[in-house]
């Protein structure tokens, strides 16, 4: 069973907004004292590799050998504040950190030293047995956004909702085909076990849906792409979503400019979600199939989107509560 001795929460000291939310998290889950993290790094969204090294692995590496967590826990809560990204490389903080014990190099194209040893495996992901930590990461446009983030995951319980998956039938070449094969996989496979699916083949782009409580989309790299549609989504407590977007998670503050950000999908109400912190190439992406299915056979958040993701320590960021699950 997944709980609360099983994650610490990292918070920066540096940010009053950053500690709020390591507090609110460690008080809604009764997290143990010694499971609440501070470290010392600068609230900023980007981050030289030695400062990175310096500031938030080493340090959070310490306290838990220091505090004799190193392989009891299994999830790692970076809160808003820590850095989303590493400046060589375009690494993402969360993915390097969970991957420290591993000791692997950095690689600027995914090699198999990449490869996720915890790719598609249905099973209680364990520190002792995979060698390195999941990471998530409590972010949003606001404070009210990460607090609701957290309150949902706590709400989350099975319940009839719908899985929103929205093909862009133009993306059919190469590694973009693989992508809509894995949502029509992953909608076959939901309406066998009687979930409510919307499978979108057509080119128009889905908004307007109530009650999600799955959802993949190609965000702006859909060809009907609307702003409008996107934000006009509305989620369910407990539900998880992807969308093929290479950099959905550069930032966490509001902006119009650049490709859409999973941020909106936060500030809708979804619970979990994976985003890329720089390009990761479509070969990276969550496989809809696999983190569908998991979730719904009662995988936590944690579990659901990094077994569906093929690769780590890349440009990979999850957002959520690790421990939510509701349909365990």
């Amino acid at each position: 069973m997944q709980r609360a001795s099983n994650v610490v929460v990292i918070a920066t000291r540096r940010s009053p907004d950053s500690v709020s939310i390591a507090q609110y998290y460690a008080e809604k889950r009764k997290l143990p004292s010694t499971h609440l993290f501070t470290i010392n790094c600068v609230p900023q969204e980007e981050v030289p590799l030695v400062e990175y090294r310096d500031t938030i692995e080493k340090p959070v590496m310490e306290l838990l050998r220091q505090r004799g967590l190193e392989l009891s826990v299994d999830y790692l809560v970076l809160t808003r504040g820590v850095p989303l990204r590493i400046r060589e490389g375009g690494f993402s903080v969360d993915g390097a950190l969970m991957c420290a014990p591993l000791k692997r190099p950095f690689n600027t194209q995914p090699t198999e030293a990449n490869l996720n040893p915890y790719f598609g495996k249905n099973e209680r992901f364990s520190r002792r047995k995979y060698g390195f930590y999941l990471a998530t990461r409590l972010d949003g446009y606001t404070m009210q956004h990460i607090r609701d983030l957290i309150d949902n995951a706590l709400k989350a319980k099975r319940a009839n909702g719908v899985f929103v998956l929205d093909l862009d039938p133009k993306r059919n070449s190469g590694g973009y085909r693989t992508i809509n094969e894995s949502m029509r996989a992953a909608a076959k496979l939901l309406k066998s076990r009687g979930f409510e699916v919307i499978l979108d083949e057509d080119e128009a782009f889905v908004g307007a849906v109530r009650d999600i409580i799955g959802y993949y989309s190609w965000g702006s790299n859909d060809h009907k792409f609307n702003v409008l549609s996107y934000r006009s989504l509305r989620f369910r407590p407990g539900s998880i979503a992807e969308t093929a977007v290479s950099t959905s998670a550069r930032t966490f503050r509001f902006t119009d400019k650049g490709q859409s950000l999973i941020a909106d999908l936060i500030a809708q109400g979804a619970t979990g979600v994976k985003g890329y912190v720089s390009e990761p190439y479509t070969a990276a992406l969550c496989r809809a199939e696999v983190m569908f299915d998991l979730y719904t056979r009662g995988r936590t958040i944690a579990e659901s989107l990094w077994a569906a993701s093929p690769f780590i320590l890349w440009k990979d960021l999850v957002v959520g509560d690790p421990l939510c699950a509701p349909f365990a």
